[in-house]
């Protein structure tokens, strides 16, 4: 495992829970917003990486004050101690909370049954179509389409998650990408951060940034097809 990082709580990165968030380092995407560009890059967020003891050391130091574990990145699905890390958390009575970009399905789907995530949060970065190359240039159309149909299938919780910037949302492909996941149980739209991100040079103006009045417009055509769509 190259864990790149670990935030020791958060009242915000898993929904109705005190949560610590555990990065793991490296991505296969390539996304302009990120705003973990270190750990993108498979650095890590401070001056190295952290050893799992060190981990699980802290994870048994907080049991009665965290509620759950986030496991987050880059992409944590690329990590090959993935499924027995988790297996760790929840042995020692945590939930986990999985971010992921969803391409990766035959992970999701090997932790899902394995009753070793509570909770996943799956990126939607564009039109699946429109993937290669703004986001990855072989990424697979396909792999995005089944992690979508698996975590909707699953009976655990989770959200689908978009970052909304002009190059790559707008109404039609916001129509495509909720089309995608019709009936969801929560769709996430989120307002571009205005941090240190990946690629810095799209943003060099405000002409990739959405005003909060076009988001309302995005999520007004996103909940005609999920059951509840937010503005995060």
């Amino acid at each position: 495992m190259i864990i790149g990082g670990l935030h020791k709580n958060s009242l915000i990165d898993y929904p109705g829970k005190i949560s610590c968030v555990i990065f793991l380092s490296g991505c296969n995407f390539d996304c302009p917003y990120c705003h973990n560009p270190e750990l993108a890059k498979g650095r890590s967020l401070s001056t190295g990486y952290l050893s799992e003891d060190l981990i699980f050391d802290f994870l048994g130091s907080r049991k009665g004050f965290l509620d759950g574990v986030v496991v987050s990145g880059g992409e944590p699905t690329l990590q090959k101690g993935l499924i027995s890390f988790c297996e760790k958390i929840r042995l020692i009575g945590y939930p986990v909370k999985l971010d992921t970009n969803g391409s990766r399905p035959e992970v999701i789907k090997k932790l899902i049954n394995e009753d070793l995530v509570n909770y996943i949060a799956m990126d939607i970065k564009t039109d699946p179509s429109h993937y290669a190359p703004l986001i990855k240039d072989d990424c697979s159309t396909n792999d995005i389409f089944l992690s979508a149909h698996i975590i909707k299938e699953s009976n655990i919780d989770y959200e689908f998650r978009t970052t909304c910037i002009k190059s790559l949302v707008n109404k039609s492909t916001m129509e495509n990408m909720s089309c995608l996941i019709k009936d969801s149980k929560l769709y996430v739209l989120q307002q571009y951060n205005k941090t240190d991100v990946l690629h810095p040079e799209f943003f060099k103006d405000n002409s990739n940034i959405y005003q909060d009045d076009e988001l309302l417009e995005l999520k007004s055509l996103a909940n005609q097809w999920v059951n509840k769509c937010i503005i995060r």
